[in-house]
């Protein structure tokens, strides 16, 4: 089996490459820092899973992740990412993901998400499924309102298909901070 890591801090890439290789010998790990890396490799290389941080230097891996399925439609994605909010879980699991995990996760449930992936199961952390059964199942949750006020400034401009550079610049924010709200 090939993974890629696609994480924009080579300390995190290449403890978790380290990590698998001795957990998973029989795998192949690739790593690589952006998404052009990542699709560049995905061009000459198979690769099975695909473990993506959704909070890149750049770019957001939400937004890479359909890309990279249009290239490679055969790939398995699993999130593994800071962010531990139900509607980031969510707007990952819409575009496609098969995990999710938070890099707060022990190692054994990083090996647990690709084993399981890797069947053509889904898997999401046991602690960020919960508050995301929680949140679908109050059926009187108004998203919206529980968005501030750049939120759903931001949120709106998303829906208007605006890039998140043009959101920063007509906000006057920096991408990095348009993409931590996505």
């Amino acid at each position: 089996m090939n993974i890629l890591i696609v994480d924009d801090h080579a300390v995190v890439r290449e403890g978790y490459k380290a990590l698998l290789n001795a957990m998973m010998p029989e795998c192949t790990i690739f790593d690589v820092g952006n998404g052009a890396q990542a699709q560049q490799l995905l061009s000459h290389c198979a690769i099975d899973i695909l473990i993506l941080d959704i909070n890149l230097s750049n770019e957001s891996g939400l937004v890479l992740a359909p890309l990279f399925l249009k290239q490679s439609p055969e790939l398995k994605i699993i999130f593994f990412s800071m962010f531990e909010d139900s509607v980031i879980l969510h707007r990952a699991m819409q575009i496609g993901a098969m995990g999710y995990i938070s890099k707060s996760s022990l190692p054994e449930i990083l090996i647990s998400a690709i084993k399981t992936v890797a069947r053509g199961q889904k898997f999401i952390e046991r602690g960020l499924a919960v508050n995301l059964a929680n949140q679908l199942l109050d059926s009187q949750m108004d998203i919206a309102a529980k968005l501030t006020k750049r939120e759903y400034e931001i949120f709106i401009a998303i829906a208007m298909k605006k890039s998140r550079f043009k959101i920063a610049e007509e906000l006057g924010l920096s991408a990095k901070t348009v993409s931590n709200v996505l």
